[in-house]
């Protein structure tokens, strides 16, 4: 089960406990625990740190409530002024990747940046927000979001086997995700290209939604090494102006057994 990968690294990031102290980390066991499990790690009223994985930085959280994933708040002002940089000094909805740590463990997570709902710490954030783990869904859907899965994976190591067993059309799914989150590394791992051309989307396209799909069926998908997938296609750009047509995804991959793959190039021209 995935929920029991268990990998060793070595992480280097450092920690803030006070004005000016840090603390170099240790090596830890990342683990991709199942929410059922997390809910006894950190009970209602426990602390814990939360460290951005793309960022390096961290900030110590409360969890206050939630049960189908874990509703915190930052512990103080400090705290949420760090939070506020890990998101480029303005609150958002994007998932983003984390690691927990509590006591001597280390668990991958996914965090969301928008204040929402009740608080109640004197730390000016206004709101709590969302961490969600492995198997943990949000409170409107009865499955786990595909975004916070997404980051999840990233934080614990587990993106390329996730991402190595994806099909053309799911594989499209997470495109959406890289391109809403704005995340050029999620982007590398999916799309051909050199890391300009993946910018150079990012910095274009804003948002984007399918909004039809023509589909395949999947059993006919394994003795393909190319195809092309026509869907319908809404996206916001850099300056506001919103377009949706029909867009063609070009895929490939080396072999029968490698991942696929959109190329980033035709993609790119699509949507130019």
């Amino acid at each position: 089960m995935l929920f029991m990968l268990r990998f060793t690294i070595v992480v280097s990031l450092l920690f803030v406990f006070g004005a000016r102290q840090a603390v170099a980390m240790p090596s830890f066991q990342v683990e991709i625990l199942p929410w059922e499990q997390i809910k006894e790690i950190i009970p209602n009223q426990s602390y814990f740190t939360i460290i951005d994985v793309d960022t390096g930085k961290s900030f110590k959280v409360q969890r206050r409530a939630g049960s189908k994933h874990a509703d915190v708040q930052p512990v103080t002002e400090k705290d949420t002024k760090i939070m506020k940089t890990i998101y480029g000094g303005k609150w958002s909805w994007d998932r983003r990747a984390i690691l927990v740590l509590v006591g001597d463990q280390l668990i991958s997570a996914s965090m969301n940046g928008m204040p929402h709902g009740a608080g109640a710490l004197q730390n000016n954030f206004p709101g709590h927000f969302c961490v969600h783990f492995y198997g943990s869904t949000t409170h409107k859907t009865p499955t786990p979001d595909l975004a916070h899965k997404v980051m999840i994976l990233k934080a614990g190591g587990a993106l390329d086997q996730f991402l190595y067993q994806l099909d053309p059309y799911e594989l499209i799914n997470v495109l959406e995700i890289a391109i809403n989150q704005q995340d050029e590394r999620l982007l590398s791992h999916i799309m051909t290209g050199n890391k300009r051309s993946r910018t150079n989307i990012l910095s274009s396209v804003k948002h984007i939604q399918i909004t039809q799909r023509s589909m395949l069926p999947v059993e006919d998908l394994h003795a393909l090494v190319a195809m092309k997938i026509q869907f319908r296609v809404r996206w916001s750009r850099s300056d506001h102006s919103q377009e949706e047509k029909n867009v063609q995804f070009y895929l490939w991959k080396d072999s029968l057994e490698d991942q696929w793959k959109i190329v980033g190039k035709t993609f790119a021209a699509e949507i130019k």
